[in-house]
């Protein structure tokens, strides 16, 4: 069994890694609409008021404030709106100020999975109802065209011509290693997989035709992860393998997935990103792309080698064993992969958004149409 997913997962890689590089793509959709967890949630989350606010320095970089995103600055998402020439996405339940949703709308949120929720969810925003709420923006769009709000909402072909983006399963697979063995995650992943198909199935009947979709990546690096589970399974570069290993089975799925539904939907346009090869390449060879720190928070507490300890999130000041410390920013942001733990800084999010415009990691090339 082992043989044969190593087997494809050699293969997959060569497919992707071969494809021919292209120097720049040009994003001309209309509209974004984005479906995901914490590593696209432009505000969902502390919008809805889930789990508090985030504290200082969250947001320090870009925004110079706490910006609703868990990092210290933007997001692959905010990298491709900006490639697109539109402004930030609003978070879908933002309602504070004048949320403008002319050009797309974000569904994503912090501790999201693919699955239903569960009693012990963090979030309940899975992605089915992530899928539910893009339906019900969509009946009160329409509703609302020809009226005065039509600057702040998408035109009803924006629909059909825009771009849905997806990120979202790392809570799926991360979630489980807390309650179960290697081979019982890697069990699970048909049953994501098939709510995820049903999700995608239900966007393209309402019209969706352009699907970026991104895999999950290398969670056996992730500092929360390394400190929770241990090193006694890491390999050369401090990851954990069965972590990893997990992952990549998945991404395999997911990749058979996005090829079973191109050629279910023969007038879409589904594109498949490795985001694991561009971070697990970035985590393995960070010297080579400026970064000192590839596996330890640089907001946290606990100092090296990790800098976390689940019971203090960053910016939070708490009594451990008597003693009134805090979890502060590291000195040099852009020298650091982990943001806090579980999330990449905006320098690691930048570099992983500047090598996707390059196609290499894209299957099909993201600049080819339909």
């Amino acid at each position: 069994m082992a043989v044969t997913t190593f087997s494809f997962l050699a293969f997959f890689t060569t497919l992707l890694l071969s494809s021919p590089v292209i120097s720049t793509v040009h994003f001309n959709y209309p509209a974004i609409f984005n479906f995901g967890d914490s590593n696209s949630d432009t505000g969902c989350v502390i919008a809805a008021g889930i789990g508090g606010l985030l504290d200082p320095p969250y947001g320090q970089t870009y925004f110079h404030e706490p910006s609703g995103r868990f990092s210290d600055g933007r997001l692959i998402i905010d990298f491709l709106s900006h490639a697109m020439d539109k402004r930030f996405l609003n978070a879908y339940l933002e309602s504070v100020g004048v949320p403008n949703f002319r050009r797309g709308a974000n569904f994503a949120a912090a501790g999201s999975t693919i699955l239903p929720p569960t009693q012990y969810a963090f979030c309940p925003f899975s992605f089915g109802n992530q899928v539910a709420q893009f339906f019900s923006f969509k009946a009160r769009v329409l509703q609302l065209l020809g009226g005065k709000l039509d600057k702040f909402v998408p035109r009803e072909d924006y629909f059909r011509k825009g771009l849905y983006t997806f990120d979202i399963g790392q809570n799926d697979l991360a979630g489980a290693f807390y309650s179960k063995t290697e081979d019982q995650v890697i069990a699970s992943i048909p049953t994501i997989l098939q709510e995820f198909e049903n999700g995608t199935k239900k966007l393209y009947d309402q019209g969706a035709r352009n699907f970026w979709i991104h895999n999950t990546g290398p969670l056996g690096c992730l500092p929360q992860n390394l400190f929770v589970f241990g090193k006694e399974k890491s390999d050369k570069h401090g990851c954990l393998r069965p972590h990893n290993h997990a992952a990549r089975v998945f991404n395999l799925q997911l990749l058979a997935l996005c090829r079973k539904l191109q050629h279910e939907f023969a007038d879409a346009r589904i594109t498949y990103v490795d985001i694991f090869s561009i971070k697990f390449d970035l985590i393995s060879n960070f010297s080579r792309y400026g970064f000192e720190h590839p596996t330890t928070a640089c907001c946290g507490y606990g100092g090296p080698p990790l800098n976390y300890d689940s019971r203090i999130s960053c910016g939070q000041t708490k009594v451990l064993n008597g003693t009134t410390v805090t979890a502060k920013g590291c000195d040099d942001f852009t020298k650091y992969v982990s943001w806090d733990g579980i999330h990449y800084t905006e320098a690691a999010n930048h570099h992983v958004w500047s090598q996707i415009p390059t196609g290499k990691y894209s299957y099909p090339l993201f600049s080819e149409k339909i």
